[in-house]
């Protein structure tokens, strides 16, 4: 039997089976010019070093991305980043999206949860809290959406200037929930704060004594949006 030049003898050992399928089926020359090394794709022949240049300009996000889509990991990056799987409610533990919200505002829709549950309503999170990265995609999916940046702004908010990122606002569903926490919410001091989105409510203390105070039309009209 021919061993390869420079196969480690660890080859064989069992806890070594991941390395299998780079080893060559017959000897390797230890001289001679180097060889680069290529893969088909779709019947096209692309050069190692071509692939590496492109992900290299591409940047490291980009990288990344391709890397989970290949891991199959696309949905628990998300995940990490705020989205927020069905049916997930105020009481969620486990979710990113939930349990990193600002505290005084997670305290607040769990005691509006409670109150709901003894209505027979309950309060669901359909998004809260994001990273800056997953709020940025939610952008881009607006604007190739909407067609401008402009429309897009009536909808979604940048990364630097989304109340989603800083964790203080939360998405509330099923609409019966909403229409719920709408009639009730002022109770907790949590106020609907843009007419087009009777989903997106933020922590008002000051509502408990005083009431919500008058929305803004969409995101685009809130001063905090303009910075």
């Amino acid at each position: 039997m021919v061993r390869a030049a420079g196969i480690s003898p660890a080859y064989r050992k069992p806890h070594t089976p991941w390395q299998h399928p780079a080893v060559f089926t017959g000897p390797v020359a230890s001289s001679g010019p180097a060889r680069t090394t290529t893969r088909r794709l779709a019947g096209v022949v692309v050069p190692a070093k071509r692939r590496i240049r492109r992900l290299l300009v591409a940047g490291p996000r980009a990288v990344l991305a391709r890397i989970a889509k290949a891991l199959g990991l696309r949905g628990r990056l998300d995940l990490a980043g705020g989205a927020v799987p069905a049916g997930v409610t105020v009481f969620d533990e486990d979710v990113p999206g939930v349990v990193n919200l600002d505290p005084p505002l997670l305290a607040a829709l769990r005691r509006a949860g409670a109150a709901a549950a003894d209505d027979g309503v309950e309060l669901r999170v359909n998004s809260g809290w994001r990273s800056p990265e997953y709020q940025d995609r939610l952008l881009r999916g607006a604007i190739a959406k909407y067609g401008s940046e402009e429309e897009a702004a009536r909808w979604v908010a940048t990364p630097e200037t989304s109340a989603h990122v800083a964790g203080v606002a939360v998405d509330i569903g099923p609409p019966e929930s909403a229409r719920w926490l709408s009639e009730h919410g002022s109770r907790y001091g949590l106020c609907q704060i843009y007419r087009n989105e009777p989903w997106h409510y933020e922590l008002r203390p000051e509502a408990i004594e005083h009431g919500c105070p008058p929305m803004y039309a969409d995101p685009s009209q809130d001063p905090r949006t303009r910075r």
